[in-house]
């Protein structure tokens, strides 16, 4: 239904018993074009908002039309107006810095190149040639993107798809038609060894603050969110443990204190007598901090500072802040302890530990080979054994066990006597 307006068009439209009302006109101060949109929410309140701004009638009549098909929840939207609908629905439910990373994936990497197309149109091979402009496309120093990073962007597009697809009737996912990029493994794991660690650490002593960081993070592999975010009540000093309950990152200029990366990350570490001592001695630094206040006040920017300067004055490979964590599980493998055990000290699935880490674990292969070559062999030694030739019933076991016959019986076996009867029927018994 179309009404004249004094100003414009205004135009009524009926979805699933919900009445959507807009108004196309234009401004006559500005010499602009403006929508005023009503429309019934879920709740079945009425609301009322509005788009101005607009250059031409087209842009706003466009913009118009676009909002009905979002309010019909019409998959001939555009695939820009879907990521709406998709951030509406999935930040509130996500930590904030998790979604401020995939904000940036989509915002940088894909909208872009999709923004202004219809989603039900977009086709595999659509997907594939964003593929591979993105395997294409290099950093401002030249560098391509790491297969990690192409494998997270791809995700981060199926996973929009994959939602259109669970809630909102899209046929398919052409993301995953496609294929994904990239792989989940990265390169080179950069760690330090415990000599290299050491070598760092004295280097940077001389900054408290940073050098009782940096021992916190090598010999209990926490992360630096998780670091950050420890408070005096966290520490048990007389059991030498500390609780992870929490993560803490700096987001737009807020400290902002989060529950931790996982469920599995909740733990309770023991930390070794000298790191217990150690951190007596720090806690004491302090000017009697609160219960809840958190204990290492410096920023990731501060650690990565401190990186550079030590591993330089060291003479060490320079490595990420994250690299002490890859430290820590790098030597509680050549400690000889389990995929299992690490994972429950430094909060992972220990089927993490073990894809992750696997090159780093001693291999067993020549131990597998050893054993089944005894195993085979037993089997043989086993097979060959007058025994089980006897159980076959092979003649060459009786000629074996002649000799064990003595006297009259020996005598009436060869001769077919009664003994050598009984002793027949005797082995038949045994069989």
């Amino acid at each position: 239904m179309v009404i004249i307006h004094p100003a414009g068009l205004y135009n009524k439209f009926y979805f699933k018993k919900e009445m959507v009302r807009m108004a196309v006109y234009k401004d006559n101060a500005t010499g602009k074009w403006r929508v005023i949109y009503r429309f019934t929410d879920w709740t079945g309140k009425s609301r009322q908002t509005q788009k101005r701004g607009f250059q031409t009638k087209k842009e706003a009549v466009e913009w118009e039309r676009e909002q009905m098909r979002i309010s019909q929840k019409k998959l001939d939207m555009t695939f820009g107006s879907f990521v709406d609908i998709y951030r509406k629905d999935r930040k509130p439910r996500l930590k904030e810095n998790t979604w401020n990373t995939k904000e940036v994936t989509i915002q940088t990497k894909i909208l872009p190149y999709f923004k202004d197309r219809k989603i039900n149109e977009i086709e595999p091979g659509d997907v594939i040639e964003w593929q591979n402009q993105m395997m294409a496309l290099k950093d401002k120093n030249g560098k391509k993107l790491s297969p990690v990073t192409l494998k997270t962007i791809h995700a981060q597009l199926s996973a929009i798809f994959n939602h259109a697809v669970r809630y909102y009737h899209l046929p398919n996912n052409p993301a995953a038609k496609a294929g994904s990029m990239g792989s989940e493994k990265s390169g080179e794991m950069e760690f330090w060894t415990k000599d290299e660690y050491l070598r760092f650490s004295e280097a940077v002593m001389d900054k408290p603050e940073a050098y009782y960081a940096f021992e916190m993070l090598y010999w209990t592999g926490l992360r630096c969110g998780e670091l950050l975010a420890l408070t005096r009540e966290d520490f048990d000093l007389e059991k030498m443990t500390v609780s992870v309950n929490k993560s803490y990152q700096r987001i737009r200029g807020r400290d902002v204190v989060t529950p931790p990366k996982t469920a599995k990350s909740v733990r309770t570490i023991r930390m070794p007598d000298f790191l217990c001592e150690e951190m007596k001695d720090y806690l004491k630094m302090l000017y009697d901090p609160e219960p809840d206040e958190r204990i290492f006040q410096i920023s990731k920017s501060f650690l990565h500072h401190e990186m550079d300067r030590g591993s330089k004055a060291a003479g060490v490979k320079r490595i990420r802040v994250h690299g002490l964590r890859h430290s820590h599980i790098s030597l509680l493998i050549e400690m000889g302890f389990t995929a299992l055990a690490i994972a429950d000290r430094v909060g992972h699935e220990s089927i993490d530990i073990t894809y992750r880490y696997a090159h780093l674990f001693p291999s067993k292969q020549d131990e597998m080979a050893d054993m089944l070559s005894m195993q085979r062999k037993a089997d043989m030694d086993m097979a060959n054994s007058p025994a089980t030739a006897v159980k076959r019933g092979d003649d060459s076991a009786d000629k074996g066990t002649d000799h064990e016959v003595s006297g009259d019986n020996e005598k009436n076996v060869k001769e077919g006597g009664q003994n050598g009867e009984v002793i027949r029927q005797e082995r038949a018994v045994a069989e």
